[in-house]
């Protein structure tokens, strides 16, 4: 009762403001891919980091950050990838980290645009190596939309690891009503998360090192996750879209991205060329939790190994969660 109250007092508020978002400028140059900074058409530099092997690059792989987090996220798995041969890169998405207009929100195109880019340019680097994309979190989200588009990212497959898809269909009415209200009236509002208890995995040491991190945004305005949960509709609606080779993860302990969607998103899925892999100790952060060498294993040998099957049985466990929930005999009713 207090939150419809909470609610009913917002409503009385004037509705006059609506969410501002911030898409990138006039196109201006060509993009172009330095040593530590990938600067986009309208001249952009998004901060780029890249691991690359010591010995012949097997393949290439672009590593997409999730919501208030940047590219350092992808440090430990890039390390350990690259020493497979496999090439890793991964950069500041726009409004965040040290990326351009930080703590803004510059609209799903904008997203999927600086990553058709960046592709390109890695395809024009290297001409003749298979060439991945990897998101985790918003970052899957952006490579689902990217992959929706037509014509779609050019890529040999895509690693969504759990990839923000709770749309607003699969959201408490009076969640989404809250948040049409929060951002049409105080777009502006800032909001920290303190009082919410979740884990977002059980690296302790790795949480708190982000805790001291400048660059990891703690404070979100409210037009951002409106702008996100935007991104996240795109994203559920467009799996059966996701004709590409796919890997995606999961972790059972995730309690940022739900159950549900997740498992309504996964019997959209089409085609044979899919991998669905749930990790029974896995949290949100799979590729940083304390297990997390494993995902990274399995990620290392889909991409260099023509084999379906994953190293870890992830694949099987996969097949357990799905038949066990009563939440996936509802994808049929959609």
């Amino acid at each position: 009762m207090r939150l419809l109250a909470l609610i009913l007092l917002i409503l009385l508020v004037q509705v006059g403001c609506a969410p501002v978002f911030h898409p990138p400028s006039e196109k201006q140059q060509a993009a172009q891919l330095r040593p530590k900074v990938f600067v986009t058409e309208d001249g952009a530099s998004l901060p780029l980091r890249q691991w690359l092997p010591k010995q012949e690059v097997r393949a290439i792989l672009v590593a997409l950050h999730g919501f208030n987090d940047y590219s350092q996220f992808f440090t430990e798995p890039a390390n350990y990838l690259s020493a497979q041969g496999i090439a890793c890169f991964a950069y500041d998405q726009r409004g965040f980290g040290a990326g351009t207009k930080r703590g803004s929100w510059a609209g799903t195109q904008a997203y999927t645009q600086d990553l058709f880019s960046l592709i390109g340019l890695l395809k024009q680097r290297y001409p003749h190596k298979p060439v991945y994309v990897l998101g985790e979190s918003m970052g899957g989200a952006v490579v689902i939309a990217a992959m929706s588009q037509s014509p779609k990212l050019p890529v040999d497959g895509i690693i969504l690891s759990a990839p923000a898809v709770w749309a607003r269909a699969t959201m408490p009415w009076y969640q989404t009503t809250l948040l049409w209200t929060l951002a049409h009236s105080m777009p502006w509002l800032t909001l920290t998360g303190e009082g919410v208890h979740v884990m977002p995995s059980d690296n302790i040491e790795m949480l708190r090192a982000l805790g001291r991190d400048p660059w990891i945004i703690k404070a979100t305005r409210v037009e951002a996750i409106y702008g996100l949960t935007d991104l996240m509709d795109v994203a559920f609606n467009n799996a059966p879209a996701l004709d590409t080779k796919t890997l995606l993860l999961y972790g059972e302990k995730d309690e940022i991205i739900p159950k549900k969607p997740t498992q309504l998103f996964v019997n959209q899925l089409r085609g044979t060329n899919k991998t669905v892999a749930v990790y029974e100790q896995g949290y949100h952060m799979l590729l940083r939790d304390l297990h997390a060498a494993t995902a990274w294993h399995d990620i290392a040998n889909w991409i260099n190994d023509k084999q379906t099957k994953l190293p870890s049985g992830a694949d099987n466990r996969a097949k357990q969660w799905l038949l066990s929930s009563d939440d996936a005999q509802e994808a049929a009713l959609d």
